[in-house]
């Protein structure tokens, strides 16, 4: 079967993994660091804090901007539970602003809409976290205007996103947002496994959140409450957790980094071979910004059903049967039965609704061959017959 997405592992990866391996560290040791600098220098960001998984990342920037009981997080429905969940982990209230019909992603002019309404009743989220769904940045600089408008800070969740470009200026650089967050998972744009990143230009953001990956403990006699006992000694000053990235990871990551815009080129080749063939085809392709290069996480085609003889459903199912590897990004985050106790109705999100009833994901990813992604083509254009 052909997959929606998988990694791409070279030689030169292996061997940077070997090495570590072979080494004194295999956490807690140099490669960390190093994959920090090379991320936030890759981004134009001036710090990065590594750990093992987005969603980690996700919730130690929120804690990182105070997100606790009595807030409220805004973020889109068409995304991983990721995050919505990391909102939640600190005690505080989610809610969600409606997709754009063309990017899927956050709409902006919903976002100002519900603004305007909870300005009034008094309440205005704390954050919000926009979603740069299957790579394409959401319009950053927009939301930051709003933020500045209404006094909410901004997460950005660019976990499908790493190598893409907003406004020709790399995703990361958190120009217009507090904290920007990537993904390091297998069939994300670059692995290290497992994984996450979180970049930001605020220096008291980046030591906190530094602090919340490793049980709240420092070593650095400047933070400490009392002079330090001798050379073993540490505190814990906060309550932290174990969230830490291993050297093995981050070697791994080092290496793809370096691979990192040969991957999004391919996949921005991929798109376009994919665009020609779906031309006059009942399919919508996905909508690309002129001011916005994607990283091409996903590739999400839109089935036009009142031109099909078949059902979403039936034509899902007939490619997984053809060995194509389709998947669906993403129920909406409130359909989940544990969202669903919370009460939020589905008539407030017209355009997530359509969208889950037309979305497939179809095969995108680095390794992709021609041959492989012709045979997804002849395999798409049969079964929509």
């Amino acid at each position: 079967m052909i997959p929606y997405g998988r990694q791409t592992i070279s030689e030169a990866d292996i061997q940077a993994v070997v090495d570590v391996l072979h080494s004194d560290y295999l956490t807690q040791g140099p490669a960390v660091p190093a994959f920090e600098i090379a991320v936030a220098s890759y981004c134009g960001a001036q710090h990065a804090v590594a750990v093992n998984s987005a969603t980690s990342a996700l919730h130690i920037a929120c804690l990182a901007l105070d997100v606790g009981p009595g807030d409220i997080v805004w973020t889109s429905p068409i995304t991983f539970v990721a995050s919505a969940n990391c909102a939640l982990y600190c005690g505080a209230q989610v809610d969600f602003v409606d997709i754009d019909a063309k990017t899927y992603n956050l709409s902006v002019e919903r976002l100002a809409q519900k603004l305007e309404i909870a300005d009034k009743t008094g309440k205005l989220p704390k954050v919000v976290i926009p979603v740069h769904l299957a790579g394409l940045s959401c319009d950053m600089e927009a939301i930051h205007a709003l933020g500045k408008q209404y006094g909410f800070r901004i997460i950005e969740d660019a976990s499908h996103a790493i190598g893409g470009r907003y406004k020709d200026e790399p995703i990361g650089g958190c120009k217009y947002s507090d904290v920007t967050v990537f993904s390091f998972h297998p069939v994300k744009i670059i692995t290290t496994g497992e994984g996450g990143i979180a970049v930001t230009n605020n220096p008291e953001l980046a030591d906190r959140m530094q602090l919340l990956r490793s049980h709240g403990i420092t070593r650095d006699a400047n933070k400490m409450t009392h002079v330090s006992d001798g050379p073993w000694y540490y505190q814990q000053i906060g309550l932290g957790f174990n969230y830490r990235m291993t050297d093995i990871q981050a070697a791994l990551g080092l290496s793809q980094l370096r691979q990192l815009d040969e991957f999004v080129a391919r996949r921005n080749k991929l798109a376009r071979s994919y665009d020609l063939f779906f031309a006059g085809m009942p399919v919508l392709v996905p909508w690309q910004h002129p001011d916005i290069y994607s990283a091409f996480h996903l590739y999400v085609i839109r089935l036009q059903l009142g031109k099909l003889n078949k059902n979403h459903r039936e034509i899902f199912e007939l490619l997984r049967a053809s060995d194509i590897g389709v998947n669906l990004h993403y129920i909406p985050v409130y359909r989940q039965p544990y969202y669903e106790k919370l009460g939020y109705d589905r008539n407030d999100y017209p355009e997530a609704e359509k969208y889950y009833t037309e979305a497939i994901s179809i095969p995108m990813f680095s390794g992709l061959t021609d041959q492989m992604q012709l045979e997804v083509k002849e395999k798409i254009e049969l079964n929509l017959r």
